[in-house]
């Protein structure tokens, strides 16, 4: 375990320790059949609680970002406990560690399904981890709530997104790029599915509206052999341009450090990033982001009603050095946007609960969403700028929420098509008029 992961792991055990919330941490790791009968939802809700299924990765590359999330989502099933909790019954959490392999996520969602018995499983990070467990949800008909933005390209029944769709994360910072900061780009990237079609997004959207991809590459995930790709970035805008970097976990730390030991510093070279956020600037350190942009849909420095108050009750639950973020802020309201469901439907019946999310609103610390028919919810963009403190001055807004596109409209293969599970002559994935 590296230094930096160490002690991030003590911080985030002192964190938790000694918490109050109504949690069931699980340690079988014997793996579940997906074949086996789905679990019923009413089964989850007998006695005196509801069981729900937290499913992140504690360990490995991604535990850098996801832990946090966890503490999200822990914070909201504490504050629904204390408010009466869910059809006058508690929250009981089941938190599994998907250990940054995919695999690993796919067992324990079964597990969680299965054995468990689980109503729904707030869970993943990557877009790896989403795919290999989605079969296990479709299969079983039934229920993840995923609070990370992510490639688009999917719209499934069984998942609810309340992270960014690319039309709500992507495409805004290439054209906020476009108009500000140049139209050369080289595209660096974790060697997985969100980053590769990520790119293919900004490759057509810049093919479209006149900038240039001047160089693609890719690393393993958690790979720290950043030094061939830092020599590419100089040899293909050898004047400065723009990096857009999809880079996730521990990759990040390695990157931006030998960026600036390499000269390649924002004014000339800014990048953006769509997976760092202020979690992941504390870990890295400010002095190698200082200046580069991000594109959210949440930062801390968001001023609202709704966002003091989630600030607060954050870091009066795990500690005033502690931040918040956008994944954390997605996987807190999934909580609240399904506790509502829930109750509308008066029962934890999944077919009952996915029609009763259609039209859930609530006022988010990142402004107002609504979740859609598609499964998507409604989202102000942002772009940030990494400051002194390390967090966000906000330097860009859409002025209203944007509907969330799931089907990419730059794409050839996809232009034209949407979805909406509300219709189930339309589904996943229709041709509009």
């Amino acid at each position: 375990m590296s230094k930096l992961n160490r002690r991030r792991f003590l911080i985030y055990s002192s964190a938790t320790i000694g918490s109050s919330i109504f949690l069931k941490a699980c340690v079988n790791n014997s793996p579940s059949t997906t074949n086996s009968p789905t679990a019923s939802p009413v089964a989850a809700a007998s006695g005196d609680t509801i069981k729900v299924g937290i499913l992140h990765s504690l360990s490995g590359t991604m535990a850098i970002s996801e832990k946090s999330v966890v503490d999200a989502e822990k914070l909201a099933i504490k504050e629904i406990n204390a408010a009466g909790g869910v059809l006058n019954k508690q929250i009981e959490a089941i938190i599994e560690d998907g250990a940054s392999n995919w695999d690993t996520f796919r067992e324990k969602a079964s597990k969680l399904i299965d054995q468990d018995k689980v109503a729904v499983v707030f869970g993943c990070w990557t877009s790896a981890s989403r795919k290999n467990v989605k079969p296990v949800f479709e299969s079983k008909d039934h229920m993840l709530w995923y609070p990370v933005q992510y490639e688009g390209q999917e719209c499934s029944k069984n998942i609810f997104y309340t992270g960014a769709a690319p039309n709500q994360q992507i495409e805004p910072s290439v054209d906020w790029l476009l108009k500000n900061k140049g139209k050369e780009f080289f595209l660096i990237g974790s060697d997985y599915v969100f980053p590769r079609t990520a790119n293919n997004i900004i490759k057509a959207q810049l093919q479209a509206l006149g900038g240039k991809t001047v160089g693609e590459d890719y690393l393993p995930l958690g790979s720290t052999e950043v030094t061939p790709i830092i020599t590419k970035i100089k040899q293909n805008l050898p004047n400065g341009g723009v990096i857009y970097n999809t880079l996730n976990g521990d990759s990040n730390v390695a990157f931006f450090k030998q960026l600036k030991g390499a000269g390649l510093t924002p004014d000339k070279y800014p990048s953006m990033s769509v997976s760092i956020a202020e979690e992941e600037v504390k870990a890295i350190g400010v002095e190698y982001l200082k200046d580069h942009y991000a594109a959210w849909n949440y930062f801390q420095t968001v001023e609202s009603p709704a966002n003091k108050k989630f600030v607060e009750a954050f870091k009066k639950e795990y500690g005033a050095d502690r931040v918040t973020n956008d994944p954390m802020e997605a996987a807190y309201i999934a909580v609240y946007l399904w506790k509502q469901a829930v109750e509308k439907a008066g029962t934890p019946d999944l077919a009952k609960v996915r029609a009763a999310a259609y039209g859930q609103t609530i006022d988010a610390p990142e402004g107002k969403v609504t979740v859609n028919a598609n499964h998507h919810i409604s989202k102000v963009v942002r772009i940030g700028q990494v400051r002194d403190d390390g967090l966000f001055n906000i330097v860009y807004a859409t002025p209203a929420p944007v509907e969330p596109v799931p089907w990419n409209q730059f794409v050839k293969e996809t232009k034209g098509f949407a979805c909406d599970w509300s219709d189930p002559a339309k589904g996943g994935k229709y041709k509009k008029a």
